[in-house]
């Protein structure tokens, strides 16, 4: 093909035309195959289209060595280890944008999917001022996290970047959900109120409080627990509110006008079954909202769990523990947290004397719902379970975590060909297995306070620590040490 430097070959060229480029006076030699993968609208793909019969190379002022690393992941599809040694993600996050293949470098760099039983301590994220987490958000799939400390919000991007702080005008915040992707909904034990911040923009948005002009009783309502999503839908947020009376109530506002759209599940607050939701989860797929409340006292523990059709405002099912409304079995051994399994349909929650975990199908609930699962892994007798006092548990991807004095487990569903069915209906034809994720010295590092799943992580924070613990899975958790 005849023609000089700036002329271009088309699309439907041999795709072994090899293109010469000159990076920070390093010289490279690759394929317009190869420059081409990254997509039509990135800047190598621009580059690859030069042609002649000896073109001079192509000059590019940027870091070759750098470079050299990303044309390796162009080339094989895997990002070269040395790299991930010499460069940190946000040098090499700066680069992949430069060039366009930023997409490539997220696929590249993005954990494994997430399995509990062979998910490791990756590492830990730590603010920089105030760094013991009292609160955090997961809520995005790209792997993101957004840690409340103080009276701050940092976030995290998909690389675990720090990516912005905000300042907000709480003390300490205690609820924090993302409701779009740079705005957050927060609230504090300390002050009342609901209120929005935009943490790229660094501004407050607006604010939501719960009053009542005709009872008296309805001021100062703080915020005890917050179900948001920011998946660009128009679901309203719900927050439960307690006054200082503990008159409380679940709130809907609508994201739009950040207004009270309306008010469900009013309490007086006066018993542990009517005390202000601690968890809430709005339940899309069945257009439900799941509350619970849990409180622990010198006899144990004790507590509620409903479900709300936020349409009507209409209780669709609850169960109390321990109380009337159950007619539990396992009278004295209540719940101590409890969560959804959004995916699967199923309510988990764990037992604090026992340490039990049960599953409750969502499509049959009735009076005693509950299914209690049985061990059927290697893990069976090797730590004590300690019971359930002061335990966390987080339903995500169809698996159950679980904090509790024994350390950090996982229960997953058995696929029909490891362990066959038993004999039932909904959640007793599963079979589950359980598997320690930590190690039994993890558990010094202190009690664990919250999880979140975000991606294919799951964040973990601990009392009395700083920072927030990122599990990612690992081929290399099973290990064993031959040293």
């Amino acid at each position: 093909m005849e023609g000089s430097d700036s002329d271009y070959i088309t699309l439907a060229g041999p795709p072994t035309d090899r293109v010469k480029l000159n990076v920070g006076g390093k010289l490279f030699e690759t394929t317009v195959r190869t420059l081409q993968s990254c997509g039509p609208d990135s800047l190598l793909a621009a580059l690859s289209l030069r042609s002649g019969d000896e073109p001079p190379p192509v000059f590019i002022d940027r870091d070759p060595e750098i470079f050299s690393a990303l044309l390796s992941l162009l080339r094989s599809g895997r990002f070269p280890s040395a790299a991930l040694r010499s460069f940190s993600k946000q040098d090499l996050l700066d680069e992949a944008i430069y060039y366009g293949v930023e997409a490539r470098l997220r696929l590249a760099l993005s954990p494994p999917p997430l399995v509990g039983f062979d998910a490791v301590l990756a590492s830990t994220v730590r603010p920089a001022f105030d760094a013991f987490p009292t609160a955090l958000s997961a809520g995005s799939e790209d792997g993101s996290v957004w840690v409340a400390h103080g009276g701050q919000i940092s976030a995290y991007d998909w690389s675990l970047a720090h990516a912005g702080t905000v300042r907000t005008h709480l003390d300490e915040i205690t609820a924090l959900q993302r409701v779009w992707p740079e705005v957050a909904a927060t609230g504090s034990m300390d002050s009342p109120g609901l209120h929005f911040y935009d943490v790229s923009g660094g501004r407050h948005v607006g604010s939501v409080h719960w009053s009542d002009p005709g009872d008296p009783r309805v001021y100062k309502a703080r915020v005890t627990a917050i179900a948001a999503g920011w998946s660009g839908t128009d679901d309203p947020v719900y927050a439960a509110f307690e006054c200082p009376h503990r008159e409380n109530c679940i709130m809907a506002v609508d994201p739009a006008t950040l207004r009270a759209a309306a008010t469900i599940g009013r309490q007086n607050g006066n018993a542990a079954k009517s005390a202000s939701p601690g968890r809430l989860v709005h339940v899309r797929n069945q257009g439900l909202v799941f509350a619970s409340a849990v409180s622990a006292g010198a006899f144990g523990y004790a507590g509620y769990m409903r479900l709300w059709d936020p349409r009507s405002g209409v209780v669709v099912w609850e169960t109390s523990e321990p109380g009337a409304v159950s007619s539990n079995l396992r009278f004295g051994d209540a719940f101590a947290a409890a969560d959804v399994d959004q995916e699967g349909s199923a309510i988990y929650k764990v037992c604090w004397r026992s340490g039990d975990v049960a599953v409750a199908d969502m499509r049959r609930l009735g009076e005693n719902p509950w299914v209690y699962l049985e061990e059927r892994s290697a893990a069976t007798g090797v730590r004590s379970d300690g019971g359930g006092t002061n335990s966390v548990l987080h339903c995500y991807k169809t698996q159950v975590f679980v904090s509790k004095k024994a350390g950090l487990e996982v229960w997953s569903q058995i696929r029909e060909e490891e362990g066959g069915r038993v004999e039932g209906h909904g959640v007793r034809e599963k079979a589950f297995r359980r598997n320690f994720m930590d190690k039994q010295a993890d558990a010094k590092r202190g009690p664990i306070t919250a999880m979140e799943g975000g991606g294919d992580r799951l964040f973990v924070t601990r009392e009395g620590m700083e920072g927030v613990e990122v599990w990612e899975s690992s081929d290399l958790a099973g290990a064993i040490s031959l040293l």
